[in-house]
């Protein structure tokens, strides 16, 4: 459970101003000293991540941010990172102390409340100070779910881990399936896995890994083969696979190579329903035909990786596009948390798989086009689209191929 990748876990981010007992409350949630805990305003800097198994939810991570009140240039600094972690949050504890409830509490709900977050307000250091019943009413009436807490004594922890149980949202806990839905007990998989440069030495990376072991619990069979073996595989087949998953640059020798009457996708295209919108994705990809050279183009990736020679992001997508649209188009890049304020000068995004990010932050991406009218797709659907297997990519999943196809009359 320890092992679970955090894009995996339910995040419980953990905000406030300074000094109302973030820090506090994180330790004793987690029974650690995790936070560094002062009376001094402004002690929790960087956001402090914990991950553990909160039962009977599962894997979680806690997040405790720095004081959104924090003031200066760094005080800027900070609240900047805190508003970050706004992105991947997927439950929002707010804090505050005796029976205030101010602006500062009152915008982190409003933006919670805009991104379909739940919220658990804790009145802190309740020892001192309790929150009047008209306060309590008004948010309850708001279903934003109260409780009092003394968190230097461990008090009403049990009450918090009870709200988080009852607010965690289940259709980030139920996320969708990578696979399981597309094959039956008994079926056959055929995932392709390029060796390359870039592959991790001694391992496959964590979309390949979680495709074979939901296969696997489905109780159906996986064969994983490279591409330059997918065409001797098939001939030592006795009955034809239920379906073939690729790695997205392998696509045109996969297709190739794969007979019309088997279903074929992509990871990333698999990953796109998973961490994000496959649909709000599909429509982004269809602007490909719209790009003209000198156009701007955001490439996003979850991971912070070092691109070495031939990389997907710097290199191939680019070079597929340019051919695509018969001139030179202008790429810009973004790594890991990091996504630019001024997405209105893009006419694209193209967003990797997310296997490290969590769906919230996926979905908070997606939001984040949408408010600037920007259409965002994924790594596999601009490749399938640029290489003109668009359909070929979709067939696994018919409602989508077949709003595609009214789109595109």
């Amino acid at each position: 459970m320890q092992k679970t990748p955090k894009g995996m876990r339910l995040h419980i981010g953990i905000f406030g101003r300074r000094n109302v007992g973030k820090s506090s409350l994180l330790n004793a949630l987690t029974r650690q000293t995790v936070s560094i805990v002062s009376n001094v305003a402004g002690t929790t800097t960087d956001p402090v991540e914990k991950p553990m198994e909160l039962l009977p939810i599962g894997p979680v991570v806690f997040i405790d941010t720095a004081g959104v009140d924090d003031s200066g240039i760094l005080g800027d600094m900070r609240t900047a990172h805190t508003k970050k972690i706004f992105d991947r949050t997927d439950l929002a504890i707010i804090v505050t102390t005796g029976n205030y409830w101010g602006p500062f509490e009152e915008e982190l709900a409003t933006e919670f409340t805009e991104r379909s977050v739940p919220i658990i307000t804790v009145f802190n250091k309740a020892d001192l100070e309790t929150p009047s019943d008209e306060l309590v009413q008004k948010l309850e009436l708001e279903k934003r779910a109260v409780v009092k807490a003394i968190a230097t004594e461990a008090g009403g922890i049990f009450d918090l881990r009870e709200a988080i149980v009852r607010q965690a949202p289940q259709d980030i806990i139920n996320s969708p399936t990578i696979i399981s839905d597309l094959i039956r007990p008994g079926d056959l998989a055929i995932l392709v896995v390029p060796i390359d440069k870039e592959a991790p030495k001694g391992r496959l990376i964590l979309p390949q890994v979680q495709a074979i072991r939901e296969i696997l619990d489905s109780d159906a069979y996986c064969m994983v083969v490279k591409e330059r073996e997918l065409r001797d595989a098939f001939q030592k087949l006795n009955s034809k696979p239920a379906i073939v998953v690729t790695d997205s640059q392998a696509f045109l020798k996969v297709a190739a190579d794969t007979p019309k009457d088997v279903l074929m996708t992509s990871f990333s295209i698999l990953f796109a329903r998973v961490k994000g919108n496959l649909s709000e994705f599909v429509r982004g990809a269809m602007v490909i035909d719209k790009l003209k050279p000198g156009d701007n183009v955001l490439i996003a990736e979850s991971c912070t990786h070092h691109p070495i020679t031939d990389d997907i992001g710097t290199v191939k997508i680019p070079r597929w596009l340019t051919q695509y649209i018969g001139g030179r188009i202008n790429f810009s890049h973004s790594q890991g948390h990091d996504f630019p304020d001024d997405l209105e000068k893009y006419k694209l995004i193209i967003h990797c798989g997310s296997c490290m990010f969590n769906r919230r932050e996926v979905l908070s991406r997606i939001m984040y086009a949408k408010r600037a009218e920007i259409p965002i797709t994924n790594y596999g659907l601009a490749i399938a689209y640029s290489l003109g297997i668009f359909e070929r990519a979709l067939s696994p999943f018919p409602n989508v191929l077949e709003m595609y196809r009214k789109l595109k009359k």
